[in-house]
């Protein structure tokens, strides 16, 4: 038998404006009469409506994050709850490991248990499918990261921004041989927050005619602490290290803090900035300079367009983004010689 999101990807609406259609809500003339004969000629019986409302109504939706033990995302997650229980409704947290195997599992329970709708922070900006989502009419928010070719609103980062600002303040700090711990590569966050530091650098080269770094000065790493630290020793091993780094995410930071400690040339020595606070910040000497992320209210605004969605606004797709800012502390004083 036909359900309501046979008939919405039939008639070409979401299935809210089925639900209004048969519950009196306020259709222009012209869609009504679309929905009604795709209904009938779909064979699909107008109670079932009521059911569908009824589940919304003791609404759960599916929060996929990559790593939970990220403060960032704990954060985010906090977020969407605060937001969430405004509404009743009730999240059901997954997390994916960075696996995209991991995350389309999540995404199949998510279509098959009708949830009202998903908030998804994807594991791969290429290899994300939210298709079995999206051609259901489930609401759906990218928070964080966007899936290439994905209809869908989002709450994003003003990652680029991000990174030139980190990379300015170390050039004003007097740092020159600037390096990046990026993210994986293809990941959204970090392909961005890379292509600010390469576009200040650029500038900066360009106006001072300075010489171009190597290329090895950029490494990526996975976005955990043990990438981090993977990383900043490869650079340490050049035959010019870096006087400076920008690690893309806080985790990595951490292991990037290690193995200048563990090789005799930790900051301001070696000045190192994080794109993120590192978990318990105050605990850690010297204080680390960081891009300050606005992660609750990323996960807060996630809730609010996806809670829009589920109510049945036909508003068109919102992208929200929100500005980072950076703290200046210890870690980036200025260049230490010897």
């Amino acid at each position: 038998m036909a359900t309501i999101y046979d008939v919405a990807r039939a008639a070409g609406v979401s299935p809210a404006t089925v639900s209004r259609v048969f519950n009196g809500g306020r259709v222009t003339a012209e869609r009504a009469a679309n929905v009604r004969r795709t209904a009938a000629e779909l064979g699909f019986a107008p109670n079932r409506v009521a059911r569908s409302l009824r589940m919304q109504r003791a609404s759960v939706i599916g929060l996929i994050i990559p790593d939970i033990a990220n403060p960032f995302f704990t954060a985010l997650a906090r977020g969407v709850e605060d937001a969430a229980q405004q509404t009743n409704l009730s999240v059901v947290l997954c997390n994916t490991d960075e696996d995209v195997d991991k995350e389309h599992r999540y995404l199949d329970v998510a279509a098959g248990e009708q949830m009202a709708g998903v908030i998804i922070a994807a594991a791969s900006r290429h290899r994300t499918d939210l298709s079995a989502l999206v051609d259901r009419g489930t609401p759906v928010v990218a928070v964080d990261r966007r899936p290439r070719g994905a209809s869908v609103d989002a709450v994003m980062l003003d990652n680029q921004h991000g990174g030139e600002e980190a990379t300015e303040h170390l050039l004003a700090r007097g740092y020159r041989r600037i390096a990046c711990i990026a993210g994986p590569e293809g990941t959204s966050t970090s392909d961005e927050r890379l292509a600010g530091y390469r576009a200040v650098l650029r500038d900066h080269l360009r106006d001072s005619g300075e010489a171009e770094p190597p290329a090895d000065y950029v490494c990526h790493g996975d976005f955990r602490v043990e990438g981090g630290r993977a990383a900043m020793e490869r650079l340490l091993a050049l035959p010019e290290p870096p006087d400076a780094v920008f690690v893309a995410n806080n985790l990595m930071t951490v292991g990037a803090l290690a193995a200048l400690r563990d090789a005799g040339r930790e900051p301001p020595r070696t000045g190192l900035l994080s794109f993120g606070d590192v978990p318990w910040p105050e605990l850690v000497t010297p204080s680390l300079t960081s891009v300050q992320l606005p992660s609750y209210e990323l996960g807060f605004a996630a809730a609010g367009l996806l809670q829009e969605r589920i109510a049945g606004t036909d508003k068109p797709l919102q992208t929200v983004v929100l500005r980072t800012s950076l703290q200046a502390r210890e870690s980036t004083s200025g260049p230490v010689q010897g």
